[in-house]
This record gives C-alpha cells, structure tokens and sequence, in this order.
C-alpha cells in the first residue's frame, strides 16, 4: 500500500495512549465540542460529557511513533500506518492550498484512549474520532476502527481507518474556509447545514482518495481501498444507525445524512478529484 521508501513525519501525530492517569468520572454537565460537526462520523456530539480524573490525560509521547521512519514501516505497523495516511492527507491538501494562494496550517492528529483533555473540552473514546476547531486537532481512539466492524458492521482495513482520517482533516479544511461556522443552529434535518458539512467532509475523503498516490505515500489506490472506504461510509449512515439502534428511520432529525448520501458524495471527491465537485451547500443534497 505504502511506497516502502517514502520518508514518514511521525511528529504530525502524538501519542497520549494510556495516559489518563485514573477513572474517569461524569462531571457537571454536558461537554459540547465542535458544533456536532466533528464527532464519530455517525454519532452525536451531545455524548460528550465532562470528565475529571486523579491522572494526567495531557501528557504527550512520541516514543511509541518514533520508529515510524518509512512507508516500509506504514506496511507493518497499525501506528505507522496512521501516521502514513495523515501525511498522505495532510501533503494532498497542502498542495491544494499553495495551488489557490493560501496557506494551510498543519494539523495534529492525537492518539488516546479513555479520554482526554481538548481545546473544545474533555471527551471520552464514546464518541469516536472528532474534530476540535479551537485547538485544529484531530482526536482518536484506535479502538473505535474495532468498533466500526463489530458495533456497524463494517468490512474495516485500512482504507477505512483512511476514510475516517480524511473525514475528520475535511473538517479541518472546513475550519480554514468558513465552513463549520456557517452551521450556526442548523444542526438537524436532511437538508440541514450540518448535514450539508458532513457530506462535504465525505466528498473531501473522497478527493484525497483520488489524489492520493499524487502526495507520494501510496503505491496505489485499489478497488479493494475503495470498497472498504464505501463501506464504512454506509455504516455510519443515519438512516443504517437509526434502523439499527431505534427500529426506524427519522430524516428530521439526522445531522450526518443518510448511508446512500455518504458513499455517493465520497465517490464524488473520488471520481471529480477537484474541491469544486464537493459543494453541498448549493441545492438540495
């Protein structure tokens, strides 16, 4: 997958994994972070609560990442392999963004489990990967790709952990161009704002999928890649999740659209290959 002599930069990930120090207990209310926008690619953000701890869950490491040298290493290693799909998406947008006269501000991606501390509050793995816009950081739980298989069904392999990267740095673009402040209280419904960014953070997947061996990571992007993209995208549908956990289907109040909208707008980014193919927010979607 990984070209074995592509040179990785394991310090765009850190590594706080088992740093929590103590239990988590719930806290005096409800943590809310990222606008409902950056949270497990199917579920709420109102999960979140807030958390104290005897420990440390801000303390960094890279120790376990340090050996993350070569695409070589992406090929064998889970954490390298982490690492390798966010240069790849990191690299791709770059590009994009000197192509258009702007800058594009780096982004962290941070490794832990249980929880952790964020710009945008305390969050605990329940909520699966998100985006944190105060801090521009990624947050995941590697645990939560064992989940996208056993808890929605999945097919999983890592060009779904690829997805669920591009997805949350599609909220990251977002952050740079307005997007995410556009959503305002327009949080639900299937045409909703917040719908609209989610699709758009899929096609945005999707078009570093199709740009992706250009970044010079990857040996090649495979039927097989997309077909595990495509179906973790259909897992964290709305209308999958819904039919799965509430026995029926409610469009009004979906915040990330439907399993269909999800494969169909990260296809999009992937066959168009430009940013222009990935505007949600003109027409109906």
């Amino acid at each position: 997958m990984f070209r074995r002599g592509s040179k990785l930069d394991p310090a765009q990930v850190r590594d706080r994994r088992g740093m929590g120090g103590g239990i988590a207990a719930a806290g005096g209310g409800i943590g809310i972070l990222v606008l409902l926008v950056g949270a497990l690619l199917g579920v709420d953000l109102s999960a979140i609560t807030d958390v104290t701890s005897t420990g440390n869950s801000t303390s960094q490491s890279g120790d376990l990442l340090a050996n993350c040298e070569t695409g070589e290493d992406a090929n064998t290693s889970e954490d390298c392999r982490i690492v390798g799909f966010v240069n790849s998406i990191q690299a791709y947008w770059q590009q994009e963004f000197t192509a258009s006269g702007a800058r594009y501000p780096q982004a962290p991606t941070v490794l832990f489990t249980g929880f952790t501390q964020t710009a945008c509050g305390n969050a605990s793995s329940a909520v699966g990967p998100f985006y944190c816009p105060a801090d521009e950081t990624i947050y995941i739980d590697l645990d939560f790709f064992g989940e996208l298989e056993s808890r929605f069904g999945a097919e999983g392999g890592p060009f779904a952990q690829a997805y669920v990267l591009a997805h949350e740095y599609g909220h990251h673009v977002q952050n740079q161009t307005g997007v995410l402040q556009r959503i305002g209280n327009d949080r639900e419904g299937p045409q909703s704002a917040a719908v609209r960014a989610e699709l758009q953070a899929d096609c945005y997947a999707g078009l570093w999928a199709g740009n992706a061996v250009e970044t010079g990571f990857l040996e090649a992007v495979t039927e097989t890649d997309i077909a595990q993209a495509l179906s973790a995208a259909e897992a964290v549908g709305d209308d999958r999740i819904q039919s799965a956990t509430q026995g029926s289907i409610n469009p009004d109040t979906w915040s990330h659209g439907s399993s269909g909208q999800r494969q169909s707008w990260f296809l999009r980014g992937y066959h168009d290959g430009t940013p222009d193919s990935c505007d949600t927010f003109s027409g109906p979607i």
